[in-house]
């Protein structure tokens, strides 16, 4: 058996979308324009939340989480992405990879516990409305919410430590966008089977078991749903659900196509759009969907903005 030159790299080279610097500075726009949305909608759905005392309910305070989630796991990323654009070598330093990897890592695994928490809200609402209150109290809520960050952020941490305890060799390109865990994992110049182990138990933790939870409570929110008589009443249940439900649909659906098969030959460009729908556009839309396709958060907008122009108004004749 040979030895393993376990020579410690001091940093990475991320090979990024392309190098063609047209392209790029037209990529640098592009996103820099997704992220500025994305940052923008998601602090302004915190504000919203945060001054509109109709919308201090569980639902709304897991929403809060949510949208903190999407914009801190945009900015793990993006702001990276977007100087690399700009940089003939596409360096990052061997700490900043490792930071890198366990905030997005860890970001990821919290928005799949708190998507299967916010599913829960749900179910409970629908199925049981009469004890909602006392089932969904202030202190249940902190818990749940406590445990999707610890959660994730174990895991994270967990994931991190045994891909960067690895020996890289002299392998320094990352053909990535980012620090993401199999792109890293390939650098490695030894047996990886323990790492791909750990992984798959990780993605079963984090991203089956909470969508398989997502998958029971809507099971029974649907089955309670069409024992409502009224079509009014159907109606009514399914639009406090709809939102959820296609945030559910876009994350889940990127993750799980991602993760849950690290044997398979890797598709380089494929990761790279789904790295880059899952940090841009997912975090990016999760805002305008909660906002166009709910009534509470439209009214919120609208009480707000009329604050906004009486004020304004009130100033102007002063």
């Amino acid at each position: 058996m040979g030895i393993v030159n376990q020579t410690w790299v001091s940093s990475f080279i991320l090979l990024g979308l392309s190098s063609d610097w047209r392209t790029q500075v037209s990529l640098f726009v592009l996103f820099l324009v997704m992220y500025l949305a994305t940052v923008l909608g998601n602090i302004l759905i915190i504000l919203l939340i945060c001054l509109d005392s109709h919308l201090h309910t569980p639902m709304y305070f897991f929403l809060t989480n949510l949208s903190l989630v999407d914009v801190s796991y945009a900015t793990s990323i993006v702001p990276q992405l977007l100087v690399h654009f700009l940089e003939e070598k596409k360096l990052i330093t061997y700490l900043s990879c490792a930071a890198q990897l366990f905030f997005s890592l860890g970001l990821g695994g919290i928005e799949f516990v708190l998507l299967a928490t916010m599913a829960y809200d749900r179910y409970v609402a629908v199925c049981n409305p009469l004890r909602y209150s006392a089932i969904m109290h202030g202190g249940l809520c902190v818990r749940l919410v406590a445990a999707s960050w610890l959660g994730g952020f174990l895991n994270s941490l967990m994931q991190t430590g045994i891909t960067f305890q690895l020996p890289m060799c002299t392998n320094q390109v990352i053909d990535h966008i980012s620090c993401e865990l199999l792109a890293v994992v390939r650098l490695a110049c030894v047996d990886t089977s323990s790492n791909e182990i750990a992984i798959m138990a990780s993605s079963i933790i984090l991203l089956m078991t909470p969508f398989l939870l997502v998958m029971l409570s809507y099971i029974k929110i649907i089955s309670t749903i069409l024992k409502i008589q009224s079509t009014e009443g159907r109606k009514k249940a399914f639009q406090t659900c709809a939102s959820h439900l296609t945030v559910v649909a876009l994350c889940y659906g990127m993750a799980i196509f991602t993760y849950i098969q690290p044997h398979s030959t890797p598709n380089i460009l494929q990761e790279n759009m789904i790295s880059l729908f899952y940090a841009l556009l997912t975090p990016m839309l999760n805002p305008v969907i909660y906002s166009v396709r709910n009534k509470e958060v439209k009214r919120a907008w609208q009480k707000l903005l009329g604050q906004f122009y009486e004020l304004k108004s009130k100033l102007t004749s002063s």
